[in-house]
């Protein structure tokens, strides 16, 4: 049986991401550990495009991967994992992320994917700075549209990247909010 065969009969011949039924193909993922079924999605055109910025990202079109995400094939999370960090500078992006699940052989194909190619973001000492890992906060900071002030010593876990290098995401007080990175410190 052909790969495009065992996908269709997968997915039930639906977009495996956002479930359209028009103008599907096989997208095999990047960075795989082979080339079988099991390494590959049905995606419709919209997503395909968009998957290999031929189109300028709909985040409209992205929430689909809320459900994507949950997916039982582990091709479709590690591809709704991938595409939601392209997607983080959204806070419902990044809500996903925080609370997808994936087996650490699958986390693993899934991060090998995602591409790192900006400016690393660095903390008070220099140190790089990754999504999800945790840092303490060096200064007290007024947050702006919120009322508190996030104080010195506070430790924000599961970080998130921001487009600039500069900023880093975290929930402090239970708000999700951006945080000067020279103005932390890796734990």
């Amino acid at each position: 049986m052909s790969i495009e065969t065992t996908l269709h009969d997968r997915s039930e011949s639906k977009c495996e991401l956002c479930t359209s039924t028009d103008n599907l193909s096989v997208y095999p993922l990047p960075h795989s550990p082979d080339e079988t079924a099991n390494c590959a999605v049905l995606v419709c055109a919209t997503c395909l495009g968009q998957i290999q910025d031929a189109a300028e990202l709909d985040m409209k079109h992205w929430r689909c991967l809320n459900d994507a995400m949950w997916s039982t094939v582990p091709a479709v999370q590690v591809l709704a994992y991938r595409l939601l960090h392209k997607c983080s500078a959204e806070s419902w992006a990044q809500d996903a992320i925080d609370m997808l699940y994936l087996d650490d052989e699958t986390k693993a194909w899934a991060d090998s994917g995602v591409a790192d190619d900006r400016e690393p973001t660095l903390d008070v000492n220099g140190v790089p700075l990754a999504t999800g890992d945790a840092v303490t906060i060096i200064k007290d900071l007024d947050v702006k549209g919120a009322n508190f002030t996030a104080k010195r010593g506070t430790p924000v876990r599961n970080i998130g990247l921001s487009d600039n290098p500069l900023h880093i995401e975290g929930k402090v007080n239970g708000q999700r909010i951006v945080i000067i990175a020279a103005y932390t410190k890796k734990n």
